[in-house]
């Protein structure tokens, strides 16, 4: 009986600790700027180190690389960067919340040391993790933190040329404004959530003292910030009172009545009232009917002086007194139980208000049509993700708000004139900190003053994230290599980032570029747990990833990340289906074992059941080939483990393995062609366990090797008998079970079919046919 190279009896996840440890030694995934190879770039998404890393995105993660290893073994040389995000609000509300304090009571070097020093934990993890699952980033040129000198400059030098181009304004509007993080937000950070709420019918006295008005309002705590009330033109209710006053309660001020058809007869009593600001329609009639807001509610969340007995309480306890008041004067008519779409901050998960800020902006409005043509342009995988890009484009209406009251971020390069008060950028280049250092100028370039004050104010986050492509293809350190290889291959990315990072990498490649800012992009879906919930602490269906690979292993993960489900799909998180990846690999590591018994010739004398299984085999190639060229993981994965387990191993190799033995060239050639093939089309894939078995059985690296091709010289008719040939073995083997008989012992008394007598001799021996 030959010897197995294959030495070991089952696949243990130790050697994928072994394999870190070679790839590493080996440099194997270096990048290589000298190859002759075509280029491949992809925009590796920096993970954001804010807690445990969600094994949902080490799933996309997995899934990521595999674009890598596969656009190797289609003949590119990969450059594939890895970075973090280290930017941004989670972060500083970690730190208030771990010191009780807020941002603005800390000193602001003090702070931004802590956010580096919480930070840092995170970034190690995934660290540890990204290499454990198996990632092949170059990570010894580890390219880039967001929070670092190298690339904040980058974020600043696009700021600045868009300054200098126009693009950039500051306003005085109402801004979408987060209470809890003390700063602006721009449309992409809020998200909307189905919340209870109470509807209070509320009379509003008429100045001539003629009855009432009642108005419906779910945020009576606006009620002092109320400048006029609406009614439909077409409402009859109100036919009367158009053009009159009404009187606010509590408050005693009259406000004009306005026929306006922003009113909706249905909801309430028809009539609403307009207040700075419950929503984008009191912004759009505040400016349409020229009134002058009232700010009821303050940066940190509480009532201002203009909300008289209500100051400094907070929102929801104004709320509840203002009702109180309003039920003791006889003013509430009745209250209904309501679910009110309320806006939130993505972030903090707090609710929004509309605050007038101060803000700059980038202008984004004019663009537009570009954008919807850039997204056009790009190739999705899959393609209907396309249009989540598209229909957030269509939902844009303001520009871009990019400042931000926080510390932790990129700062606004921009000192001022105290003397004509014009904004002042410096030349790009440079990492600047207005905040702390001396401006790189002596004099207004308007007035010649000397007094100059740098801006305090910070960068959205998102305008670090949308650079991202632009660093990945080597923008302000690599001229050459940046004009050859933008747009960026890749971008790859999940479903939920669509509407902030990927539309805001779109807008800021087009202002730079004017291009598209990718060939690609790839969306893969979320993680859930395994009854279709998304996964949070506080419902107790959190999966730490660490435990799942110690008991799994990578490779294991990794192929039940490729075959879960089709691309772009959400996936459920089920540690028996993690498993099952496990026992799939031990399968192949069985198979693998036994034709390693087996040394493979040049060529062989190949019989009609040889070339059936090659032509099987062909097919195998020419649809994962494809599915790697569209991105789509679920299909080698998922063909590759029905053809092993369904027709190869259970059919083909049980018919030639008595050939095998008795050194027949042709089992032989066959049964290492097939496992090759498996092994190649598996590597990207099952990273460790397809090299391991190589480099033992083969020699060298899976990973050297190229993605396999379809072959002519294999095409042949006999696949149209491989149903046929399954159910006629399946059926003997019922027969032998069904009489009592070991698969060994012979059988009498059966007949090949005329359809399958080109493989007669292998099945009369396989079943002992007598």
């Amino acid at each position: 009986m030959p010897e197995p190279k294959l030495k070991d009896k089952q696949w243990e996840q130790r050697f994928e600790e072994d394999l870190l440890k070679l790839w590493r030694e080996e440099k194997r995934y270096a990048f290589n700027p000298a190859s002759k190879k075509p280029f491949y770039v992809i925009d590796t998404p920096p993970p954001y180190p804010s807690g445990q890393w969600h094994i949902g995105a080490v799933a996309g993660y997995s899934l990521i690389d595999m674009c890598a290893r596969a656009q190797r073994m289609l003949g590119f040389e990969v450059l594939f960067p890895f970075g973090l995000d280290r930017n941004g609000i989670n972060i500083e509300l970690t730190v208030e919340r771990k010191h009780g304090k807020r941002l603005h009571d800390f000193d602001r070097e003090e702070f931004i040391d802590l956010c580096r020093q919480e930070i840092q934990k995170y970034c190690d993890q995934i660290h540890v993790l990204s290499r454990r699952i198996g990632m092949s980033c170059d990570f010894d040129n580890y390219y880039f933190e967001t929070d670092s000198p190298e690339y904040r400059r980058v974020t600043q030098a696009v700021f600045i040329d868009l300054f200098n181009k126009g693009l950039v304004y500051e306003g005085l509007r109402p801004s979408y404004y987060c209470t809890k993080c003390g700063t602006t937000i721009a449309e992409a950070d809020i998200e909307y959530q189905e919340r209870p709420s109470k509807l209070t019918y509320v009379a509003f006295g008429l100045h001539d003292g003629g009855g009432e008005l009642v108005i419906a309002t779910t945020r009576p705590e606006l009620i002092p910030a109320c400048r006029a009330i609406i009614v439909h033109p077409d409402d009859e209710r109100f036919h009367k009172l158009r053009h009159h006053r009404a009187i606010v309660p509590i408050f005693e001020r009259e406000v004009p009545i306005h026929p306006h058809p922003n009113a909706k007869p249905e909801f309430g009593t028809g009539a609403a009232m307009i207040c700075s600001y419950g929503d984008q329609v009191d912004i759009q009639l505040f400016r349409e009917l020229s009134l002058e807001p009232i700010s009821a509610i303050g940066e940190d969340g509480r009532m201002t002086e203009a909300a008289g007995p209500y100051k400094g309480m907070t929102v929801e306890a104004a709320r509840a007194k203002i009702i109180e008041d309003l039920k003791a004067l006889g003013l509430v008519r009745k209250q209904e139980d309501v679910v009110h779409k309320t806006p939130m901050c993505e972030r903090s998960k707090t609710p929004i208000e509309f605050i007038q800020m101060k803000d700059w902006y980038l202008k984004q409005l004019p663009v537009l049509d570009d954008l919807r043509r850039s997204a056009r342009s790009m190739e999705f995988h899959p393609d209907r993700h396309r249009q989540l890009l598209l229909d957030w484009i269509d939902s844009v209406t303001i520009d871009w708000p990019i400042s931000r009251r926080r510390y932790y971020h990129t700062e606004i390069p921009l000192w001022y004139c105290e003397d004509c008060f014009a904004p002042i950028v410096p030349p790009p280049g440079k990492y600047y900190r207005p905040w702390r250092d001396p401006p790189p100028f002596d004099s207004c370039p308007h007035c010649g003053g000397k007094r100059l004050r740098g801006e305090d104010r910070v960068f959205d986050t998102w305008m670090d994230s949308s650079n991202t492509n632009l660093v990945a293809t080597l923008f302000m350190r690599d001229d050459d290599f940046f004009r050859k290889h933008f747009p960026t291959t890749l971008r790859p990315q999940g479903r939920d980032i669509v509407r902030n990072w990927l539309y805001y990498t779109t807008l800021k490649s087009w202002y730079v570029m004017h291009e598209k800012p990718f060939h690609h992009v790839f969306v893969h879906g979320l993680g859930l747990d395994e009854h279709g919930r998304a996964m949070h602490k506080s419902q107790g269906n959190v999966v730490d990833t660490e435990p799942v690979i110690a008991k799994h292993g990578a490779d294991a993960f990794r192929f039940w990340s490729a075959a879960e489900t089709m691309p772009g799909d959400d996936f459920r998180i089920s540690e028996d289906r993690i498993a099952g990846g496990r026992k799939f690999i031990n399968k192949l590591w069985n198979t693998m074992r036994f034709v390693s018994m087996f040394e493979q010739p040049a060529t062989g004398d190949l019989k009609a059941t040889d070339r059936w299984i090659l032509s099987e085999l062909n097919e195998l190639v020419r649809v994962s080939r494809e599915g790697y060229e569209d991105y789509n993981f679920f299909v080698p994965a998922n063909r590759c483990r029905e053809f092993l387990w369904n027709v190869f191993a259970p059919h083909y190799l049980e018919m030639v393995k008595g050939r095998a033995y008795e050194g027949d060239t042709g089992a032989r050639f066959t049964l290492n062609e097939v496992m090759k093939t498996l092994l190649r089309i598996l590597a990207p894939i099952t990273a460790f366990s397809t090299d391991k078995m190589w480099r033992e059985v083969y020699g060298g690296s899976v990973h050297d090797q190229a993605m396999p091709e379809a072959r002519t010289d294999w095409e042949n008719d006999l696949r149209r008998l491989t149903q046929g040939l399954i159910e006629f073995n399946s059926k003997v083997w019922k027969d032998k079970k069904d009489r009592g008989l070991s698969l060994n012992e012979p059988l009498q008394g059966v007949t090949i079919p005329e359809n399958l007598k080109p493989f007669e001799a292998d099945l009369v021996r396989m079943h002992k046919i007598g």
